[in-house]
């Protein structure tokens, strides 16, 4: 299979970004990208304590953030910004205002006989720029289900591109969670990949390998699903990139503006719990 010209050149950069070259070159270098992508370390280690850009990018944060411990809060999964958010009608969503795609084809042929139950549900997407924290958390408590890798495309996921590309999203290399909730609702968190995200880990399936040579989706379900917690760390992106989630109607109420510039563990919406399902 020939590969796309957006996926050898993220191949090839994170290749570039794994290397340690280590002494005062690699100084430089962590220094030098702080200092262009404008990015505040205060809530990290120093620039130069990260033996690659690679580590600089998927850098832990020295102290745990605090976030609201009520079940029914959620909260933003990454530092991102607000790309789009609204509800699912007739089976669309959008990457931003006016581009419209299908969420069936976003999700895969693995998860058809859910989107009849995300009709009408809300979503958000949130953009992760290459200067923001790249790890992602739980938004609230869920269970993994199963885990879907669809490869494609690199393409950048930046505001130009939103507003030029159709199904960009569509396009791009993803990673589909499907979960649920406490209730029993279904959510899907999608990882998009883009130029330079050399990888995406999720921390739980060591067999996932993305920006590889792989041809073909790979599906992975799960016998005993995986409970996560909220707040609780489940991987990263090697570069900035996108997380799309999709819940199903009348679970999930997202308080958020396009645009918004948001903190991992900020409260960013509630769950709509019923009296049948507490």
């Amino acid at each position: 299979m020939v590969r796309h010209y957006s996926s050898a050149l993220s191949r090839l950069f994170g290749r570039f970004a794994a290397r340690q070259f280590g002494g005062g070159v690699q100084r430089w270098i962590n220094r030098s990208y702080v200092k262009v992508m404008k990015i505040d370390m205060a809530a990290f280690e120093s620039p130069e304590s990260y033996p690659s850009l690679t580590a600089l990018f998927t850098r832990a944060l020295v102290l745990n953030r605090s976030f609201d411990p009520d079940p029914r809060t959620v909260i933003s999964p990454c530092d991102s910004r607000v790309s789009e958010a609204g509800y699912i009608h007739h089976g669309q969503a959008h990457q931003i205002k006016g581009m419209p795609y299908d969420t069936a084809a976003l999700l895969g042929a693995e998860h058809a006989a859910d989107i009849p139950r995300l009709e009408g549900g809300a979503y958000v997407n949130l953009y992760l720029s290459p200067s923001d924290y790249h790890r992602y958390h739980i938004p609230f408590d869920l269970t993994v289900h199963s885990l879907t890798h669809i490869p494609g495309k690199l393409y950048p996921v930046n505001m130009p591109l939103l507003r030029n590309k159709l199904n960009l999203f569509l396009e791009n290399e993803r990673v589909v969670l499907e979960c649920s909730d406490t209730a029993g609702r279904k959510h899907y968190l999608v990882l998009v990949g883009a130029l330079n995200v050399g990888k995406m880990v999720v921390t739980f399936e060591p067999r996932l390998q993305t920006n590889a040579n792989e041809r073909f989706r790979t599906h992975y379900r799960y016998d005993e699903p995986k409970a996560l917690k909220k707040g609780e760390l489940f991987g990263w992106f090697e570069m900035g990139s996108t997380i799309v989630m999709l819940s199903e109607k009348g679970s999930i109420h997202y308080d958020v503006n396009i645009g918004q510039k948001l903190d991992f563990a900020q409260s960013i919406g509630r769950l709509t719990f019923t009296e049948s399902s507490d």
